[in-house]
C-alpha cells in the first residue's frame, strides 16, 4: 500500500486506543471504543507535544493505548489469507512483526493530525451471547463529508480485541489482502516480508516530513483506499 492507504488507517487508529486491561475485559465492545475514544481525544488535545508529534510521546500513546485493543496476530492472518499457512513459523512471525510495526508507526506519523473532530458511536446491534460484532461510527468535521468507519470486534479471553476497520464500507484487511496477494506472487512469502520492511524503512524516513502536513481528517481518511502497494 502506497503513504496515503496506510496514513488512512492511521486516522482511523487514533479513534481507538486502549483502555485500562481491568475496564477492557468486562465491557461492552461499543461502550469500550466509546470511553475510549473520549480519553484520546483528550489526551492530543491537552498535549502540545503530541500535536507536533515528539516521537517518544508519541511512542508512548501508541505502545500503552493501541496495541493493547488491538489483535495484531488476528490481523495479519486475515490479511494474509491462504498463504499464511504456506508460511513457515519463522515466517509467520517475521509477518507479523513486520505488519505491527507497519501499522503502529502509520499510527505514530499520523497521531498530530487530529484536531476537532466529532465522533459519534452508533448503537450496537448484537446479541447478547455474541463473541463478533461490528461497532458502527461517524466522524463529522466542518466542511467535509461525514465519514463511516465501523470496527469489526471479537470477544477473546483479554477482552474485546479489533480486527478488523471498514472506511466507508471498505474493510483495510481486503485492501491489504489483494496487495499482499500480488507481493507473494512476485516474491513468494520471504518477499513480502522485505517489503513490509522496506516500507516501514521507508516510512522512518520520511516522518518528519509527513508530520507536518495540515489536513482534514476525512480528506486524508478517503485518500486511504485509493492505492495499493
Amino acid at each position: 500500500m502506497n503513504f496515503k492507504t496506510h496514513l488512512r488507517l492511521a486516522l482511523a487508529l487514533i479513534l481507538v486506543p486502549a483502555m485500562p486491561a481491568a475496564f477492557a475485559d468486562g465491557a461492552a465492545p461499543d461502550v469500550l471504543l466509546k470511553a475510549v475514544t473520549v480519553d484520546v481525544i483528550a489526551l492530543v488535545r491537552q498535549d502540545k507535544e503530541i500535536q507536533a508529534g515528539n516521537p517518544a510521546k508519541v511512542a508512548d500513546v501508541v505502545e500503552t493505548r493501541i496495541l493493547p485493543l488491538f489483535d495484531f496476530a488476528h490481523m495479519t492472518r486475515l490479511a494474509v489469507a491462504r498463504n499464511w499457512k504456506g508460511a513457515s513459523v519463522e515466517q509467520q512471525a517475521s509477518l507479523t512483526t513486520e505488519f505491527r510495526t507497519l501499522l503502529v508507526r502509520t499510527y505514530s506519523t499520523a497521531l498530530s493530525s487530529y484536531r476537532d473532530q466529532v465522533i459519534e458511536f452508533k448503537p450496537l446491534r448484537a446479541a447478547p451471547g455474541d463473541t463478533e460484532v461490528t461497532v458502527k461510527s461517524v466522524v463529522k468535521q466542518s466542511g467535509t463529508d461525514p465519514l463511516t468507519i465501523d470496527y469489526d470486534m471479537e470477544k477473546t479471553p483479554s477482552g474485546w480485541k479489533v480486527y478488523d476497520i471498514k472506511i466507508d464500507g471498505v474493510s483495510l484487511i481486503t485492501t491489504y489482502r489483494e496487495s499482499f496477494a500480488e507481493r507473494v506472487r512476485s516474491g513468494g512469502v520471504d518477499g513480502l516480508i522485505k517489503s513490509l520492511a522496506d516500507k516501514n524503512h521507508q516510512r522512518d524516513a520520511r516522518a518528519g516530513i509527513n508530520q507536518t502536513q495540515n489536513a482534514t481528517f476525512s480528506a486524508l481518511a478517503r485518500a486511504l483506499l485509493q492505492g495499493g502497494t
